[in-house]
């Protein structure tokens, strides 16, 4: 089948090829109106070690310790000790519920802490349980925080909008190889190019349609 035949068999079964889509959006867009919106508050934390010259001055190897030490520190976060004491200095038991995302980049001793559900005051009492701890049970002399997190004001997902357009796209997809596959199907023949295909002679001649009078 050509493209010149697949748009031309499309456009006979128009009215299924823009229902699916539109069905499928519409499922989409009732089911995603039922998930619960979620929001996002972010904090950076700033890792410094102890300095090992005797000078005072940071050096090369103070920087590779600090970033070093900042991969354990983003370790650290997740721990049960750290999440057990947040939890506590926010009246929580635990966090279970929250999604808390921590990432951290090779190259600085920045830390990036989102916490996706309610989240400012559990990812600033997460700040200040882990500095904490780690100037306790590592190297760390300090762990600064760099921007407070702050409430969010407007709810960061679902992408409704983007569910809606792949429910389209999936209904779209389902549309198209309804419409082939019944064409497949159908061993009828509708046309003398048919005919020519199946017993492979050319037809020299047409019957015209005749209505009854």
């Amino acid at each position: 089948m050509t493209l010149l035949e697949l748009f031309d068999l499309l456009r006979k079964h128009l009215r299924l090829v823009l229902a699916l889509p539109l069905g499928f959006a519409l499922v989409v867009a009732v089911a995603t109106a039922f998930l619960p919106d979620k929001y996002t508050a972010t904090t950076d934390m700033y890792v410094l070690a102890k300095a090992t010259s005797g000078d005072g001055a940071t050096n090369y190897t103070d920087l590779s310790a600090s970033q070093m030490l900042t991969n354990d520190v983003t370790t650290l976060i997740k721990s049960d000790r750290v999440e057990a004491d947040a939890a506590e200095a926010v009246g929580l038991d635990d966090f279970k519920g929250y999604d808390i995302d921590v990432t951290s980049s090779t190259t600085t001793r920045v830390i990036t802490l989102t916490d996706p559900e309610t989240a400012a005051t559990v990812a600033n009492a997460l700040v200040q349980s882990v500095s904490g701890t780690a100037q306790a049970v590592m190297d760390v002399q300090s762990i600064n925080q760099i921007d407070s997190a702050t409430a969010p004001t407007a709810p960061s997902g679902p992408n409704r909008p983007l569910y809606i357009l792949v429910g389209a796209l999936a209904g779209l997809f389902v549309a198209v190889a309804v419409v082939v596959l019944a064409d497949t199907l159908n061993t009828r023949v509708r046309s003398g190019s048919d005919v020519e295909e199946m017993i492979g002679v050319p037809v020299i001649g047409h019957f015209p349609e005749i209505g009854r009078s």
